[in-house]
């Protein structure tokens, strides 16, 4: 059993994170500042604290006061939008706090880390499916932060004695267990989708007939010309990070692409949701978005063969499913 601190937990990968560190025996402290998490995804068991990375006085208490063995690393800003406009806001969160973390983990004696990267350090890809060998050319601040972290703990591992993994993911989706996803501004495709299913503030509703669904470009060089992405369920992504916190001392290979090897158009997951909840989904169809790749699948085989990890929700109905199971019992969210 290892003592864990999880940054970032109370968050939408970080509470399912938790949930299966709790599961799988191990301890957990959870700082999280709340910014962008929700306090009803806290799990019961636990240590939490509110609070920030850019407080140097902080971790160092934590560190001091309680027993850590390991750090998984899930505190970050990661709208793609936002980081184009306020790229400050990226580096000073994402690479400068991650740095407050890094030297509180040394000064304490804490030498692991699982950090979440994103498959946003490859930019536009040249190959799919992608494999981590791939050339890193991020085409946004966030993605940039996030190779730029990657590359500091490369370098901590060749100065100090410290052991960690890095996984890229491609898109979470899906909920597990009462927890599910919950962003404002939300971004991603599948809860967008769902809340107009489900008829959220912000969807297709009784009173507001205007369609705010849009997708992004039906021109590309894809069999429907919408763009085609792997999705991962967060239960498949979550399993992960704890299998590679349990081998890290043995593993070799340090950065894993986390996804389903599987790719899915805009307009297959809409056709797909309609099929689950039963109800239809207007769009409109609008210009493409500067940056948006045709195709972005995962090459998950270095997680598979490395951790022994194989996702157990590999069907798009079956994430999707779960996704609208939570959304029809949280239909406006945590609410807190």
């Amino acid at each position: 059993m290892s003592h864990v601190l999880v940054t970032g937990g109370a968050g939408y990968i970080g509470s399912v994170v938790c949930q299966t560190l709790l599961q799988r025996g191990h301890s957990i402290v959870i700082l999280d500042n709340l910014e962008e998490g929700h306090r009803s995804a806290l799990p019961s068991k636990g240590i939490f604290i509110e609070g920030d990375l850019s407080d140097e006085t902080l971790l160092e208490e934590i560190f001091r006061n309680y027993s850590v063995d390991a750090v998984v690393h899930l505190a970050a800003h990661c709208l793609v939008g936002e980081s184009v406009r306020d790229p400050e806001k990226y580096y000073r969160n994402n690479v400068s706090n991650g740095l407050n973390l890094l030297r509180a983990m040394r000064v304490a004696g804490v030498r692991e880390m699982v950090f979440s990267s994103s498959a946003a350090v490859y930019g536009e890809p040249i190959s799919t499916p992608i494999k981590e060998t791939h050339p890193t050319r991020p085409l946004n601040p966030y993605g940039h932060s996030k190779l730029i972290f990657e590359e500091i703990l490369d370098w901590y591992a060749r100065a100090f004695d410290f052991r960690y993994v890095t996984f890229r993911y491609f898109n979470a989706a899906g909920a597990f267990e009462g927890l599910g996803e919950d962003h404002e501004p939300e971004t991603h495709l599948i809860p967008l989708i769902l809340r107009e299913a489900v008829g959220m503030p912000g969807g297709l509703t009784k009173q507001n007939k205007e369609i705010t669904l849009t997708v992004f470009g039906t021109d590309y060089p894809t069999p429907d010309g919408s763009c085609i992405r792997d999705y991962i369920h967060i239960k498949d992504l979550a399993l992960a990070h704890v299998l590679a916190l349990e081998k890290l001392d043995h593993l070799h290979q340090r950065i894993f692409n986390l996804g389903n090897g599987h790719g899915f158009s805009v307009l297959e997951v809409i056709e797909a949701a309609q099929s689950i909840t039963g109800r239809a989904i207007p769009y409109r169809v609008g210009e493409r978005r500067p940056g948006d790749p045709a195709i972005l699948v995962a090459s998950s085989d270095l997680a598979r063969q490395s951790l022994g990890w194989e996702p157990v929700f590999q069907s798009l109905k079956d994430i999707l499913a779960s996704a609208w199971n939570w959304h029809q019992q949280f239909p406006g969210g945590y609410k807190d």
